[in-house]
């Protein structure tokens, strides 16, 4: 069984955008089989007993930046950056690939103007699409975990979720996701589950790589996971940037 685990960064919303960061980011983390799943709870669990005191505690990007809650602590200097290090480290041993599609507001907004597709829902069926195409013609082999957001987000998600059962994707067939997708679970934020910390902790690093602002090892850790195609390239395969534009921006994609 492989396992995409759902996140995202930065609002969807193509009326208000920042613009200090322009950008949506929906992707994760696949993890293939119980083996990978478990050493990924008992690495992070031990993480946080050393470092937070508290294997019960959710990693969660915008708390560990903000120093905010449980990970007050990190407001040493010194604290910071060993648990910063320990966490870039563990998640260089794991064993996962990202998977993510970023768009881009502004230049969405340029290209289509009134007819832009909201960035989730077009975010979605690429993201799922590249999950097919991991899992080939296994059948139900795969299970897609994503984290609640809330009653009308979820109400939502559900609604896209069983458009992509029922219209495909202009890659991906209906009936290819509905063999190849055995689950699609929304699970709480509180279920402390280390697949769903782990595609949170992925996403910020890309979304500060594709705005083209300063990256560090993290940055670096999670472009070594992206999937990557049959040519060996993570364009289209692991990371799609959209619009795709040419000599626009540090990142372009391709087609699968």
């Amino acid at each position: 069984m492989k396992y995409l685990f759902l996140d995202e960064s930065g609002s969807h919303d193509l009326k208000r955008i920042d613009p200090e960061y322009p950008v949506f980011v929906l992707g994760g983390v696949i993890i293939e089989g119980e083996p990978a799943l478990a050493a990924a709870e008992t690495a992070m669990a031990e993480l946080k007993a050393t470092h937070l005191a508290d294997p019960g505690v959710i990693l969660h990007t915008a708390d560990i930046v903000r120093n905010r809650g449980p990970f007050a602590c990190l407001a040493n200097p010194s604290s910071r950056k060993w648990f910063l290090d320990d966490l870039t480290a563990i998640m260089a041993a794991l064993d996962f690939k990202v998977v993510a599609c970023a768009i881009r507001k502004d230049r969405h907004i340029e290209a289509y103007g009134p007819l832009a597709v909201d960035p989730y829902l077009l975010s979605l069926g690429i993201v799922v699409e590249r999950f097919c195409f991991e899992l080939g013609a296994s059948k139900g082999g795969g299970s897609i975990v994503v984290e609640r957001r809330g009653g009308q987000l979820d109400r939502e998600l559900l609604v896209a979720w069983q458009a992509l059962l029922v219209g495909g994707t202009r890659y991906v067939r209906p009936g290819t996701i509905v063999r190849r997708v055995g689950s699609f679970e929304l699970k709480p934020k509180s279920a402390n589950d280390a697949g769903l910390q782990l595609a949170d902790l992925v996403l910020s690093p890309l979304a500060r790589w594709i705005l083209g602002k300063r990256s560090g090892e993290d940055t670096r850790v999670v472009q070594s996971k992206l999937r990557r195609g049959p040519d060996g390239r993570w364009e289209g395969a692991g990371l799609v940037v959209l619009p795709k534009e040419t000599g626009r921006g540090p990142l372009r994609s391709s087609r699968p």
